[in-house]
């Protein structure tokens, strides 16, 4: 399980179920990455909205604001990272079988434009095998409002089965 915290623990089908079901309410995508910010503290320091949620796909909006600014005048290169691991984390999630884990092995970001506006983070993932310890690399791609790319995320993903804790019974 990719989402897990002392707070709150989602496997792919219960992730993609609470997106579902917010996203029929009023303002569901508002409450569902308010939700997640929750979740994810560090995440929630730069505001992304989740726009798309399905098995093996996310897509993350980053609002340009004074709050992501660097000195430049543009999106800071911490939040285009945090925001493309996110997208990748999401796609990753949206596809974990039960029984299974994922930690961030490896962050590599390739910075192509000043990013400014409204940004979109997206990333895909194949279908993860259960039981199986595999590394899964990720691409999020980070675009602009004119739909130039301003930034490419490769995420290491290490998968692999829970791991039962320490006297747990079989």
């Amino acid at each position: 399980m990719l989402l897990k915290t002392s707070k709150l623990s989602l496997t792919g089908e219960s992730l993609l179920g609470l997106w579902e079901r917010s996203a029929k309410l009023p303002f569901g995508d508002n409450l569902f990455s308010r939700f997640l910010g929750w979740a994810i503290p560090y995440t929630s320091s730069v505001s992304p909205r989740i726009e798309v949620l399905e098995r093996g796909h996310a897509v993350v909006r980053l609002e340009d604001t004074r709050a992501v600014r660097n000195h430049l005048a543009s999106v800071h290169a911490i939040a285009l990272a945090n925001i493309g691991e996110f997208s990748t984390g999401l796609a990753l999630t949206s596809q974990m079988p039960d029984g299974m884990r994922a930690i961030l092995g490896s962050l590599k970001i390739d910075y192509l434009k000043k990013a400014r506006g409204r940004l979109k983070a997206e990333a895909r993932c194949g279908e993860i095998v259960p039981g199986q310890k595999v590394d899964h690399i990720l691409i999020g791609e980070i675009s602009d409002g004119q739909g130039n790319l301003v930034a490419r995320v490769e995420a290491k993903w290490v998968v692999g089965p829970e791991k039962k804790a320490e006297g747990a019974a079989s």
